[in-house]
């Protein structure tokens, strides 16, 4: 379930306490305290069959004898109770509880574990939703509503937070009361055996009273879920993320090089930036990016311009900027002038800008509006020193009424101290300017803006195809690997892996096996160049470090020589160790190469990862790495690249020339298309790539290996890939064939060309608004979908020797997948040939197929063609009752689908 009878928790008509005590400084009496007086306009009902009153209000002995039905039920008995209050709150038709006792199988208790079990699986068919166990509870200040033991109650706002831990919460609580910080919503989520952080953000990304979602996570449960609705939400309002409990045991588990590198908390961020949101590392940036992001401010590029009244400060917040990744801007020489004709010929004459000591109000506000006119500026950090020359509250004046007038660009401040420092950054919240305490902290809000739209911008560019560059052999590279899992092996050897790559089009250096000295030596010579010599085991992980490989042989007797060599030397040093022979192969000449580290590992939580960095023996000490999740397009490999060091060794330098990255990139798309297509790869590494102005080359291959999984499993990816098995071919009226497939975001200027090819009446009928041309903010959106909860089928044909688009049909379902919105649209002179028909039945087949129960849609009433076709594929037919001018259509998928007219 995802946001499902959620009202019940959060917008209560009446809230019952099972396990309501007097005890002092029980919980029960906490939470029955915080109840009765958070100024909540409904009944309160204790259940306790040992107190007659709790506070001044009537006890019941048990949930039978409630007078009404409780909306919301919060628990506080002792664990083994849970299962059968859960069971009376069912009977009596409770749609919410939060369980806020602990020892449900915190740590390893199995039999808490078998408990909460029990209790959902009562629950279910009830639809009741629980949140915890184990968790503070909920507060929702606007609604009157603290069923939580917190000490004080929070102050109504608009920003929304979930923990799983108490203790995060009680800190945020009162420290954010003490700031004057209100909250939409507070929610300790505990345990999470049913509503869990994916429920949440989906809830919260359509509650107009939440402006920004925080987030302290210590674990997911369902990647899937979390994935898709932290894009859903990221795309609406600021979601940030504080991340803790980092793990490490599962990357020492792993038997690769990858799988070493793929630590926990490297695959959450890749995570966090891949759906969109903001990570932040404690509680101050928490809040501080809260302050930026909720403001609405928003950068259009990534340089800061520094305006400061002490040097010193401007050094220190240059200094945070560059630590953290930033880009001081290059002032604009027309800029310098204007600066030179307002302020004393003293000042720094470049970024900081340094209006000296004893700048009046005045002085600042001349060189605010100098810098907010500066071409080569996308924000301004105004930083203040208390002075005994200068009024600090004049100088934040000047700065407010300064932007009043004009804010060209986003302005972030810092008055350093406290005293006139206070009263300024009074006057700052007064008017929604952002504002520090620190010059560090005030540089890292920057940066929150810029990572916060480096992650936006990735969830909306518009990739260039590759579809055309290559074309997998999947079945030979199946074929590699079922002959080993056959064998009982998981550990291809190197020439099977390199069999595997050769499939997928990524280039290897070519590999000959054999089986004794003697044969390394015919191979050597029928190569007739410098080999590379490798042992050849299964049980053999790293060849290098146990002097299995040996380099630049150029002679067929020293190949002899070192094969015999070698064997002795592991025979001795792994006697169990099964050596099947040697690899001989041809010395790689790539001049310029750099070495590289491609690779897949599985993530317990979020599945199949994607990593790259430098390669080489030292892969493992250097560090230098990023992950990713798949499914990878060229915007977001090529983003991925820039997120290590070696990518600027990858760039030209003196005589070297720069790597071909569309390359490099494109061995990562061959890749990510691997974990799509062979849920048997568990682990794969290519270490080392070579990689030049010239292309790649993969010198070294391993890949582990596992019988697959479902088609689609949530265990492989967690953001679900392009479903290619959809495509299929169909015939229309008029005896032209389409191919109908998947959307993909390479599709944008296809559709944009398709609405181009449309009437301006026909674009009404789809879009409620003539359009001439479709926005590049809709296509992006349009053509950009999570496959999880969207499906868009687009029908291409050939017209004057170009793919185009003639039609596109979507569905849009709710996060219970219960219902979805569907719409459609064919090419104008397309109309009447039958194709919208076949592409609605496709996307009816497809929802039914997801366990979709209702498809709807509103039509405009004058679109008699499309109502018509409705009518004909069985949809029902009502006026909205809000809008007479629109028809809304729904259509039962639990029935059969009607047959062509």
């Amino acid at each position: 379930m995802s946001v499902r009878n959620l009202d019940y928790l959060f917008k209560p008509k009446s809230i019952a306490v099972i396990g309501a005590s007097k005890r002092p400084q029980s919980v029960g009496a906490v939470l029955s305290h915080n109840l009765f007086n958070a100024g909540f306009d409904g009944p309160v009902m204790p259940v306790n069959p040992h107190e007659q009153s709790i506070e001044a209000t009537l006890c019941y002995p048990s949930i039978a004898d409630l007078p009404i039905t409780p909306d919301l039920a919060v628990v506080v008995t002792p664990p083994k109770s849970v299962p059968g209050v859960i069971a009376e709150l069912g009977e009596r038709g409770t749609k919410g509880v939060i369980v806020v006792t602990a020892g449900f199988g915190e740590g390893e208790d199995d039999g808490g574990k078998a408990l909460i079990q029990q209790a959902l699986d009562i629950a279910k068919p009830h639809l009741m939703r629980i949140i915890g166990p184990n968790c503070l509870g909920i507060m929702v200040p606007g609604h009157g509503v603290n069923a939580s033991f917190v000490h004080i109650n929070p102050l109504p706002g608009n920003i929304a937070f979930l923990t799983q831990s108490g203790a995060i919460a009680t800190s945020v609580v009162d420290w954010a009361t003490y700031r004057g910080i209100g909250f939409s919503h507070m929610v300790s989520l505990g345990n999470m055996a049913d509503v869990d952080f994916g429920d949440m953000l989906d809830y919260l990304a359509a509650d107009p009273n939440t402006r920004a979602i925080l987030m302290y996570i210590e674990s997911v449960t369902e990647a899937r879920k979390f994935m898709s609705a932290g894009r859903a939400a990221a795309r609406i309002k600021p979601v940030i993320v504080l991340k803790a409990g980092r793990n490490e045991a599962a990357a020492k588990a792993a038997t690769s090089h990858t799988g070493a590198l793929a630590g926990s908390d490297a695959v959450y961020d890749a995570a966090i930036r891949r759906a969109g949101m903001l990570r932040v590392f404690t509680m101050v940036q928490l809040f501080d990016a809260v302050e930026t992001l909720a403001t609405g401010m928003r950068i259009k590029g990534e340089r800061l311009s520094i305006l400061t009244n002490g040097g010193g400060v401007g050094v220190l917040a240059t200094e945070s900027l560059i630590d953290a990744g930033g880009t001081l801007a290059d002032i604009a020489p027309e800029t310098i002038e204007k600066l030179n004709a307002v302020l004393p010929p003293t000042w720094s004459k470049g970024n900081p800008v340094d209006i000296i000591g004893d700048a009046p109000g005045s002085r600042y506000s001349a060189a605010l509006e100098g810098l907010l006119e500066d071409p080569n500026t996308d924000a301004v950090l105004v930083l203040n020193c208390p002075q005994a020359i200068a009024d600090s509250v004049e100088a934040a004046d000047a700065v407010v009424e300064t932007l009043s007038k004009r804010r060209a660009a986003p302005v972030l401040t810092n008055w350093l101290g406290e005293g006139a420092a206070a009263d300024a950054r009074k006057l700052f919240a007064k008017h929604r300017i952002p504002t520090y305490e620190t010059p560090g902290q005030a540089a890292t809000a920057f940066m929150h803006l810029v990572d916060y739209k480096r992650n936006q911008e990735l969830l909306l560019q518009t990739p260039p195809s590759v579809a055309e560059l290559f074309d997998p052999d999947v079945d030979r590279a199946r074929a590699v690997i079922h002959k080993a899992l056959d064998e009982g092996r998981e550990v291809l050897t190197e020439p099977e892996a390199k069999n595997v790559l050769d499939a997928y089009a990524i280039p290897v250096v070519r590999t000959l096996v054999a089986a004794n000295p003697e044969a390394a030596a015919k191979c050597a010579e029928e190569i007739g160049k410098p080999v590379a010599l490798k042992i050849l085991s299964p049980d053999i992980t790293h060849k290098s470090d146990k002097g299995g490989v040996r380099l630049n042989l150029g002679t067929p007797d020293e190949v002899h020589w070192a094969a015999a060599r070698m064997l002795a030397n592991l025979t001795a040093l792994e006697p169990d160790a099964r050596i099947e022979g040697f690899t001989v192969q041809e010395m790689a000449k790539m001049p310029g190469a750099r070495e590289l580290i491609l690779g897949i590992a599985e993530d317990p939580i979020f599945g199949a990862v994607l990593l790259f960095g430098r390669g080489g023996t030292q892969v493992e000490v250097v560090q230098d790495k990023v992950i990713a999740l798949p499914p990878l397009n060229m915007v977001l490999a090529r983003e991925m690249m820039t997120r290590t060091r070696i990518y600027k060794e990858m760039q030209a330098y003196r005589n070297v020339k720069a790597v071909d990255l569309d390359a490099v990139a494109l061995t990562m798309i061959k890749l990510s298309q691997m974990v799509t297509d062979l849920t048997e790869v568990e682990e794969l590494d290519i270490n080392p790539l070579f990689a030049s102005d010239a292309g790649v080359l993969a010198l070294d291959a391993r890949i582990k290996v596992r019988p697959p999984l479902a088609k689609g499993s949530p265990r492989r990816t967690a953001i679900r890939p392009v479903p290619h098995w959809l495509k299929k071919t169909e015939t229309i009226e008029d005896g032209r064939q389409f191919l109908l497939r998947p959307i993909v975001p390479e599709d944008l200027p296809l559709i944009q060309e398709m609405v181009s090819r449309c009437t301006t009446e026909d674009t009404r009928l789809r879009f409620f608004a003539p359009l001439k041309e479709l926005p590049m903010s809709a296509a992006q959106r349009l053509t950009q979908i999570d496959y999880d909860r969207e499906m868009a089928m687009v029908a291409v044909g050939k017209e004057d020797g170009e793919a185009r688009i003639f039609g596109v049909v979507r569905i849009t379902a709710d996060p219970d997948n219960e219902r979805a919105e569907y719409a459609v649209m064919v090419r104008s002179d397309m109309k009447g040939n039958g194709l919208g028909w076949k592409l609605m039945q496709e996307i009816l087949d497809y929802a039914r197929g997801r366990g979709i129960r209702e498809v709807f849609g509103e039509v405009l009433r004058e679109n008699r063609t499309m109502l018509k076709m409705c009518s004909e594929l069985g949809f029902h037919q009502a006026i909205h009752p809000d809008e007479p001018r629109m028809v809304d259509v729904t259509v039962d998928l639990t029935k059969p689908l009607a047959p062509p007219a």
